[in-house]
């Protein structure tokens, strides 16, 4: 009999759904549940069956709740979406940890899988890995975009209740036990209904940090060091002869919280430097805490175990007399190493850890010297025939050390072009009274700024008061030399420019370098890359040309030789389908990245692409493997960088163990794309040629609508969420870039958020059906067969596709129309929603004749299974969403119907998981 492997996962949702209804039921009474209950089966039932009357029935129930039910509703709902995704996460865990344990093959996507294909390819050997990682860099960045809508209180009771979950079901609990499980798994969700679900005061930059660090003390400082120790034993496993040796720092996570100007005047330098700091102290105090229970442990005596000179020596000098541990050299060592870093604690942050030190001791300089301190204890032990107790505790303690320094994250910076080229033509304004840097074209921009670049002189005068742009910008620089100085070079390590479209954009930051002392012209030395970020369609197909002159220029070339003769260039994902449409983005991305490939190739230059990915498919998300995957050959070359955005980090890293597997498939999809076979065949010339075709009639389909239709922008700000998220508390950003409600101004996040939360999801498909009705109709005899074809051998645009059906899926124009309706002007409405419904319809036709499916996701069971539990769930918060907001549009700002409006964001948001 086969074995349902989903009944533990259906189990799960039940039990948490009862909790959840108990805890209705005894908190806001037996008429309230008995409400909800109702709804829920009319939406099941309608989901189920398709039941015209179960729907009809769901409305009429939901238009008439009055507005304290439907708070209720609403909260009922939206928790219920939260713990949907608790059960279905574990039930990852679960399978994962059942296909480990009956031994069976390592699985596509796996750490193992990629490992084992590789040496089994014959391209390579253990010790050939060991060298690939040690150019490798892979690089998740933690982003605070505003679509991130949990507060930190309710992820820690969502731990909770994930924690207790995985107690049942990786023990066998007596009677007794599972009792107490089940009583503190009800008592999980009732704090989780009593904990407010939207904050009360729009998060600060500062807040958006600490949630950013909450996922380093959950997931990050534990989980990384364990990646790499397992790795390490594969590879030993495969090559004894490698035993003990220890991979380079591959793998590191950065972050832009506290970085990122972009368009967010809330990041100064005070913000920056309070950032670094919050960064330090989680670091040290993850250390301090270590090595505490570290020197509890390692509690041998020198009359049964020996112990190298060196770390007699730290022994010695640590301080410790207590007669108690006068012959435990190891712990006596480790007490020296503690009261090290305290003192180093003390004099990075200004104030004492927690716990003491046993005695007074000299700070260390740099992360390294810890390091080293903590390597002798490791040679120590080895010697001593005590390799075990070295691969416990330490060895995870001396990896984080390395992996994670006194800095703990690299900071980006971002700023927009615009605000260099402002400040650069201030100061020389000021300098040189009558350079008229912004009047000058290109070539006279960049022959002033080289100049400058030539000579050490500064440009800026600590006797000039500059504009208050000019001079929060110069702090920012100065601000990240100090960093450098207390905690690093590692501390920050990237400048990103936003909107790059010609050289002078990098040359300007570089001359704003040179004024902290970042770039030195004499020396050829730069401290951090500069890395243009190209967004628009524009910008990428101009980025291979802006590389190309770049590096024609010797006085950049000798600065990337302090580089590792290695650049990084940024890619936006999420202002490109803003731009340009889904497939147009996707397309311009693709061929973007060809082409730097082979101009750094030119100029034997490394490359090193970092994806401003977004969570959602029409922000660039998706499935990180197979994204990783379909890059054209030679663009990953063992590097990539990428940006977790939103809600997809609670997603991603909120859990240990899913974060370890999110974490592993980044390394997976590096390994295997660095290490494909050369002599790949390349894409066929019919393949790009219908693709450009594709591109081009998509773009056309979807500037028509968005940018080219009168009245089109209203229709968006009347039938979506849009005014509602932007008074949402969920970041530090505003959700324009200016005071205006032009689609041009608005940022590309809101813009995705928003129409998902109304069902459509434009920017994920809206295009697609046209191009391929044109294109059929240009080759009505083998069309089909070659876009068949396309999706069978391209990898590409099979991914490409598979993002579509998954959007497409979670797309609803049935509960879309209801937001139409809110329109007012009806012609209005008719037009644009008429156009939307046929383009989906044709989309859906088009993508079910490419792939041969006869239903979305028939190839992706897994996500049909996840839809077909939770938006049952999901409906009622649409049907409500949308009576809410027609009451608050017609009958002014009353704070409960708001308040409504913004939970059903919540919930919506976590029911579809990667929705902004």
């Amino acid at each position: 009999m086969t074995q349902d492997k989903d009944a533990p996962l259906r189990e799960d949702i039940r039990l948490l759904g009862r909790l959840l209804g108990d805890t209705v039921r005894d908190q806001q009474g037996a008429a309230a549940f008995e409400l909800i209950e109702r709804i829920r089966q009319n939406s099941v039932r309608f989901r189920r069956d398709d039941d015209i009357v179960a729907r009809r029935e769901l409305e009429d129930m939901l238009d008439a709740l009055s507005r304290d039910q439907t708070i209720q509703v609403v909260r009922a709902f939206s928790y219920f979406s939260h713990l949907a995704n608790i059960a279905e996460d574990q039930h990852h865990i679960r399978r994962s940890r059942a296909h480990l344990i009956a031994g069976s093959a390592p699985r596509e996507g796996s750490l193992a899988h990629a490992l084992d294909a590789a040496l089994a390819s014959g391209t390579t050997d253990a010790a050939g890995l060991v060298d690939f990682f040690d150019t490798a860099r892979v690089s998740p960045v933690l982003t605070a975009h505003p679509t991130e809508v949990q507060r930190k209180s309710i992820l820690n009771c969502e731990t909770v209740i994930a924690r207790l979950l995985d107690e049942r079901d990786r023990m066998q609990l007596t009677p007794e036990e599972s009792e107490a499980n089940l009583e503190a798994l009800r008592r999980a969700v009732l704090t989780l209904w009593q904990t407010r679900i939207l904050r009360t005061a729009k998060l600060s930059v500062i807040d958006e940090v600490n949630n950013g660090l909450s996922y380093f003390d959950t997931t990050f400082l534990r989980e990384l060091p364990r990646l790499y120790a397992s790795l390490e034993d594969r590879l030993t496993a495969a090559a004894p002869g490698l035993a003990g040796a220890e991979l380079a720092n591959f793998l590191q996570v950065g972050s832009w919280i506290g970085g990122d100007r972009d368009g967010n005047p809330f990041v100064t330098a005070e913000v920056l430097d309070k950032a670094l700091a919050m960064h330090a102290a989680v670091a040290l105090e993850y250390y301090l805490n270590e090595l505490h229970t570290l020197g509890s442990q390692l509690s041998m005596s020198q009359g049964f175990v020996s112990a190298s000179d060196a770390l007699l020596a730290l022994a010695e000098r640590s301080g410790d007399h207590s007669p108690h541990r006068s012959d435990e050299p190891y712990r006596r060592a480790v007490s020296g190493l503690y009261a090290r870093l305290a003192a180093t604690y003390r004099a990075l942050l200004g104030h004492e850890p927690a716990r003491h030190a046993v005695a007074r001791a000299e700070p260390y300089v740099d992360a390294a010297a810890l390091s080293e301190d903590l390597d002798t204890l490791h040679r120590s032990l080895v010697a001593n025939g005590s390799a075990a107790l070295s691969r416990g505790r330490l060895r995870q303690l001396r990896r984080a050390v390395k992996v994670f320094g006194f800095h703990l994250a690299p900071i980006d910076l971002r700023q927009n072009s615009d605000v260099h080229e402002r400040v650069v033509a201030e100061l020389l304004e000021t300098a040189r009274p009558g350079t008229d840097y912004r009047a000058r074209d290109e070539a006279g921009r960049c022959a002033l700024l080289l100049e400058e670049l030539a000579t050490a002189r500064p440009l800026a005068s600590p006797h000039v008061r500059y504009s208050d742009e000019t001079e929060g910008e110069l702090a920012i620089f100065r601000t990240a030399r100090r960093a450098h100085q207390r905690y690093g070079k590692a501390a920050i390590r990237h400048c990103i420019i936003s909107k790059t479209d010609d050289v002078s954009d990098l040359l300007e930051l570089a001359v704003l370098l040179k004024e902290a002392g970042l770039l030195r012209p004499l020396e050829n030395a730069l401290d951090v890359d500069i890395v243009p970020l190209f967004e628009t369609i524009g910008d990428l197909e101009n980025a291979a040309g802006v590389m190309e002159r770049l590096f024609s220029l010797p006085i950049y070339r000798n600065l990337l030789a302090a580089r590792d003769q290695t650049q990084e260039v940024m890619l936006g994902y999420s202002d490109s389908n803003k731009d340009g449409g889904f497939l147009t983005s996707g397309w311009a991305l693709y061929k973007a990245e060809g082409e730097l490939v082979a101009t750094f190739a030119r100029h034997g230059v490394r490359l090193r692409l970092f994806h401003g990915r977004g969570g959602s498919v029409g922000r660039g998300g998706g499935p990180s493997y197979q994204a990783i995957l379909a890059q054209p050959d030679g663009a990953v070359q063992g590097q990539i960088r990428l940006t977790e955005q939103g809600e997809v980090i609670g997603a991603k890293y909120g859990n240990p163990e899913v974060g370890r597997r999110n974490l592993e498939v980044l390394v997976a999809a590096t390994l295997e794309t660095s290490l494909r076979p050369a002599g790949a065949e390349p894409t066929p010339p019919a393949f790009m040629d219908a693709m450009q075709a594709l591109s081009d009639a998509a773009f056309t389909t979807y500037r028509g609508l968005v940018y080219d239709t009168e009245g089109f922008e209203r229709y968006f700000w009347e039938s979506t969420v849009i005014s509602e998220i932007a008074a949402l508390n969920i970041g530090s950003r505003p959700a324009s870039r200016k005071k205006s409600t032009a689609i041009e101004d608005l940022r590309a996040i809101p813009w995705v958020f928003s129409w998902s939360q109304c069902r459509v999801m434009l920017p994920g498909w809206y295009g697609f059906g046209s191009a391929v009705q044109a294109f059929l109709a240009q080759h009505p005899k083998d069309g089909l067969a070659l876009l068949q074809r396309m999706y069978r051998e391209w990898s590409f645009f099979a991914t490409l596709l598979s993002n579509m059906d998954m959007v497409l899926a979670k797309s609803d124009l049935a509960i879309a129309s209801r937001y139409a309706d809110l329109v007012k002007d009806v012609a209005l409405r008719e037009a644009i929603f008429g156009r939307i419904r046929a383009e989906h319809q044709a989309t859906v036709e088009a993508l079910l004749q490419i792939t041969g499916q006869r239903e979305l996701l028939e190839a992706n069971p897994l996500l049909k299974r996840s839809i077909r539990n939770r938006f049952p769930y999901l409906d009622p918060l649409n049907h409500v969403q949308v009576e809410l907001l027609r009451r608050h549009r017609e009958h002014g700002d009353d704070p409960r119907i708001r308040n409504g409006i913004h939970i059903s964001i919540n919930g919506i948001a976590a029911g579809l998981r990667n929705s902004g």
